[in-house]
């Protein structure tokens, strides 16, 4: 049974509808969460730029997870990490030619010719992103990743859901009083994952990490085209200040430049940046002020910027590369034997879009309609809706990359709004590289939650995607948080949206 169905049973409906209106107006408090439909704005003395506060379906518990589905999740977070190392090193080795160049070719494709220069500098070789969020969706044969993601939103959110949801962690059932324990004991119905205040803990010691003995402050920089995310990341540098480390959430244009490098000015001085938070795709370093003015930082040592710029390790491809017969032999190698499977289980196949014709004696490995093996992609355009369970995506590099835009879901579309689909990722392939991925149906779950329109608690059936949250401290990636988005189930792709619930994952403890 799922967890917030037995808490809301355990608790009564009139209790469910307490928490859910408490945590709205926690929600609201803490600046992320829109108290009507019409407050665009953080608040209504915040410009516009300050970016659209959310609303969705407030639950009156966390989405519960099993002590065997969270020791699976902490213990994935040492393969992504290496998954990250070795797709770094497979990239190198494309550049040296010890490895195919057509990979570095496909990771470098649509990219400015100045950013991948920069991106190869000696300096920044051993580089890696900080922050690793998969996605995940539980189906009826196990978990699949879906994507990986380096600069992922909801940071600032699931930390103040975690702090939120867990105020109820010890107000579970009461064992009576007995001739060994005379005083009732409070038993806890549920852990929040990675704790209640997990997410800040970890998000602090990855900054410490990466800033290292560089000396001055945190700017965590939020570009326009990302405000949304500018009240959860305002509301975690908040956090992040009383507990002792000192960043702001700020925009490109906030930062000062001089010669000696990167300046804030704040409310309590004039601080040096020593480290910057980028919260920005590096699609759109053009429209960001102040932009070169950061790189000529980091490439003379001024600051450390985390992610780093390196735009081959933020594209969906990598995942084609994984399950590409050619490579095997490297992903064995620097893997591992049992590792290598894990990963090639749990992420999809997917292949990349590319309209070079293929060989009249060769296929394109691993694709197959009605059991015969593809030789050119327009032969998918074909494909009845039972056999077109596919996902056409944008790999990165591209405002349609992100927020699930630009997805095109095959048994969901028309014979030819798919056919359209495919002629638009092969003809977009020059600037912006599609990928094509199995999809896979996501099991579902009856969920508890407060319908705004009625202020009732009422039920739900959606399918589900749980987004664990990892920090990079020094070897080591360690999980701080899970968010869960659950989707209406007539919904095909899973995302933030006004109709889903949005819970932290919890486990349930064991009375």
């Amino acid at each position: 049974m799922a967890l917030t169905q037995h808490l809301s049973e355990k608790i009564g409906s009139d209790t469910a509808h307490r928490r859910c209106s408490t945590i709205r107006d926690s929600l609201i408090r803490a600046g992320l969460f829109a108290a009507s439909q019409a407050d665009e704005p953080a608040t209504a003395s915040l410009p516009q730029r300050q970016g659209m506060v959310p609303q969705w379906r407030i639950a009156p518990a966390p989405f519960p997870l099993s002590h065997e589905q969270v020791s699976f999740f902490h213990a994935l977070g040492t393969d992504l990490l290496a998954f990250y190392r070795a797709l770094n090193r497979l990239y190198q080795e494309s550049v040296r030619g010890t490895q195919p160049a057509w990979v570095a070719a496909y990771l470098d494709q649509g990219k400015p010719e100045s950013l991948v220069t920069f991106s190869r500098m000696r300096r920044f070789k051993d580089l890696l992103p900080a922050v690793i969020r998969p996605d995940v969706i539980p189906t009826a044969d196990g978990l699949v990743i879906t994507e990986l993601d380096s600069v992922p939103g909801g940071i600032g959110l699931t930390a103040c859901m975690a702090q939120v949801y867990g105020q109820w962690e010890d107000k579970g059932a009461l064992t009576a009083p007995s001739a060994h324990c005379p005083s009732p004991i409070a038993h806890r119905l549920f852990e929040i994952v990675g704790g209640r205040d997990g997410m800040v803990r970890g998000f602090s010691a990855m900054l410490r990490a990466q800033q290292g003995t560089s000396p001055g402050c945190v700017a965590i920089i939020v570009s326009d085209e990302a405000k949304d995310y500018r009240p959860e990341m305002t509301w975690l540098a908040a956090r992040l200040r009383e507990s002792g480390t000192e960043a702001y959430c700020v925009e490109p244009r906030d930062v000062r430049f001089i010669e000696e490098g990167l300046f804030l000015s704040t409310d309590t001085g004039e601080w040096p940046v020593g480290l910057i938070y980028r919260f920005f795709e590096l699609f759109d370093l053009k429209n960001i002020p102040k932009a070169e003015l950061v790189l000529y930082s980091t490439k003379k040592s001024h600051v450390v910027v985390t992610p780093p710029y390196k735009p081959a390790l933020e594209e969906k491809l990598t995942f084609a590369l994984l399950h590409h017969p050619v490579l095997r032999p490297f992903w064995l190698r620097e893997l591992g034997e049992a590792m290598f499977a894990n990963l090639s289980t749990l992420i999809p196949r997917t292949w990349i879009l590319d309209p070079r014709p293929v060989p009249p004696t060769a296929t394109i490995p691993g694709l197959e309609l009605g059991g015969r093996p593809v030789t050119d992609w327009r032969e998918l355009a074909r494909a009845t809706r039972k056999e077109r369970h596919y996902v056409i995506k944008p790999s990165g590099f591209s405002e349609l990359a992100w927020g699930s835009r630009g997805v095109s879901v095959g048994h969901d579309l028309p014979q030819t709004e798919w056919t359209a689909a495919i002629e638009h990722a092969l003809a977009s392939f020059p600037t912006t590289p599609f990928i094509l991925q199995e999809f896979h149906k996501g099991k579902v779950y009856e969920m508890t939650y407060l319908e705004p329109a009625t202020n009732e608690v009422a039920s739900m059936s959606g399918r589900v995607r749980l987004s664990p949250y990892y920090f990079v401290t020094g070897e080591q990636a360690e999980l701080a948080g899970i968010l869960a988005t659950v989707c209406p189930s007539d919904k095909k792709v899973i995302h933030g949206m006004k109709d889903a619930i949005m819970v932290p994952c919890a486990v349930q403890m064991q009375n």
